[in-house]
């Protein structure tokens, strides 16, 4: 089954267009390698093209056995015919470490490059502690951010990755950013849904040409960092009735309106098809703008990057106000 996902053209990097729906790959615990290698190859047969991994997740090994195997069976002719985004983890978020931690990833990926590639998080973990997780609130360490970037810009040259990006970056680390990169940021991944709008952000990034890619689309629900209250919204489900649709296209469609990536994540196969079927309907201006006043909250609050001893002593520090 070949793809019918919309896509966009980066504005920065070489890659190709991006497809507006991602399957992410983070399933908590991490490395559950025969599940996600399983559900991967599925998505790929239904038609899923953008793949959204990380060094934390311990899924790359996954993703590229799942690729390979698609190529193999003929599913996929090429590698590609896929997008693959990734992400830099905070214990190699160190201008020496950049470059080593893509060429494991790639290998993990058994691939030549990336289409993306993105910093995890606005800080950095000492070196020694890896992938460990929870995070080691005394291993915290402040971002050297224009040391990494360079080595981020490296990385795009070289032709490892095809673009570059962050995650989680608030408009004021990202203005420092653009303050001195030679290469932009293409895309900044952070958690989008209809109870965390994300608005000034967008508004900040649209200006400036980075697009938004947006995780935890209902909230991440059943994830320990996620909570239940956008799947239990009574405007939504009011919404989703009316529609004939599932609270969770609604959603769905909502991010992918703002004109943002949409990072779905299920192992069930018949939410795998629901997720892709958001494409020949639209909310109406009524709906829109019911969603529009929606309380706003976030989720994934983050709170393991905060400590009194660390470079973020509060969430306000953490997210620069922006929460």
């Amino acid at each position: 089954m070949g793809s019918t996902i919309p896509e966009v053209a980066l504005s920065s990097g070489s890659c190709k267009p991006m497809p507006l729906i991602a399957m992410g790959t983070a399933l908590y615990p991490f490395n559950q390698y025969d599940a996600m290698r399983a559900a991967i190859q599925r998505a790929i047969e239904l038609g899923y093209r953008h793949f959204d991994t990380a060094a934390v997740y311990q899924s790359e090994a996954s993703l590229g056995d799942a690729i390979a195997d698609a190529i193999s069976s003929g599913v996929l002719g090429s590698r590609d015919e896929v997008f693959i985004t990734s992400k830099l983890w905070c214990s190699d978020a160190h201008k020496d470490l950049v470059l080593p931690a893509l060429r494991s990833t790639l290998l993990k990926l058994r691939t030549e490059y990336l289409d993306l590639y993105l910093i995890h998080w606005p800080v950095s973990l000492k070196p020694e502690r890896g992938l460990e997780v929870p995070i080691p609130k005394d291993d915290l360490c402040l971002l050297d951010m224009s040391s990494v970037w360079e080595a981020m810009e490296e990385c795009q040259r070289l032709g490892l990755t095809k673009a570059i990006g962050v995650s989680n970056f608030s408009c004021r680390r990202l203005e420092t950013l653009l303050s001195f990169c030679k290469i932009p940021p293409a895309v900044n991944e952070v958690e989008v849904n209809p109870l965390w709008q994300q608005k000034k952000l967008r508004e900040f990034c649209m200006a400036r040409g980075i697009r938004l890619s947006a995780y935890s689309p209902l909230g991440g629900i059943k994830t320990p960092w996620g909570k239940d209250w956008v799947m239990e919204c009574d405007v939504l489900k009011e919404i989703a009735e009316a529609k004939g649709k599932t609270l969770a296209q609604v959603c769905l469609r909502w991010v992918y309106e703002q004109g943002d990536c949409v990072i779905v994540k299920s192992f069930n196969e018949e939410r795998l098809k629901e997720n892709l079927l958001i494409f020949d309907w639209e909310l109406n201006e009524e709906e829109r703008q019911k969603i529009a006043q929606l309380p706003q909250g976030k989720s994934c609050t983050s709170m393991d990057f905060v400590s009194a001893d660390g470079p973020f002593k509060s969430l306000e520090e953490l997210w620069d106000g922006e929460i």
